[in-house]
């Protein structure tokens, strides 16, 4: 069994986020966390996990505390979970050591390709994070997260490019099926099918074959 700690002072995140663990074959959580940067280690060092979801700002933890907690802790993967933080922070939170990093935004299904990435030790970005992480240094510095890409001979079709759009702008699977009229299962099937199309294996990738493919305005040229 995987052993998974949640650490999140919002009632409301940290109840999702238990549920949805929950209901995962071969995981357990172990009593989860609310209080501080204190209280965290000590369960840290009590329970021994090896996937922490955290949402670091709402415990107080700031961005230059991250590497040392990391660090200390290095059985553990790290998933972190905030809200969108300023580009900077976004940087440093990724040059800290995290697995991986999510918004609290994100859906389901990208909770979910998060986890069992990082519980794979796969690094993983929420298609957000790295539209936003646009210029060419940010994206080499950063490049351990992103698959390369090889579009020669790729057969895109055109709702499929509509959808990678969609995702790159950092849209939910159920706003991209409000907005193409499509349902969920749609949207989640041409993802995949995506996904398969580009030998990636999470929404960086396809943000990145966007970028790349300059389906999204950006201010450089990745390649």
């Amino acid at each position: 069994m995987v052993k998974v700690l949640i650490a999140d002072k919002n009632f409301l995140s940290r109840t999702g986020l238990e549920l949805l663990v929950g209901e995962l074959k071969g995981f357990e959580l172990v009593p989860s966390i609310c209080g501080d940067i204190k209280a965290l280690k000590q369960q840290l060092k009590l329970s021994r996990p090896e996937l922490l979801i955290v949402d670091f700002v709402s415990l107080g933890i700031s961005v230059n505390e991250l590497p040392k907690l990391i660090l200390q802790y290095n059985k553990t993967r790290f998933l972190a979970i905030s809200e969108l933080l300023p580009k900077d922070e976004l940087s440093a939170v990724l040059a800290s050591g995290t697995t991986s990093y999510l918004l609290k935004e994100c859906d389901k299904s990208e909770i979910l390709e998060a986890i069992n990435s990082t519980i794979k030790n796969q690094k993983f970005i929420c298609g957000k994070i790295a539209s936003v992480l646009t210029t060419e240094a940010e994206v080499n510095i950063n490049n351990t997260f992103i698959k390369q890409l090889n579009c020669v001979g790729i057969n895109v079709t055109q709702r499929e490019i509509d959808i990678i759009r969609c995702i790159a702008e950092g849209l939910s699977n159920k706003m991209i099926a409000e907005k193409l009229l499509l349902s969920n299962h749609t949207v989640n099937t041409h993802r995949k099918n995506i996904m398969a199309k580009l030998g990636v294996n999470n929404t960086a990738g396809i943000v990145m074959f966007a970028v790349k493919n300059h389906l999204l305005e950006t201010n450089f040229n990745l390649f």
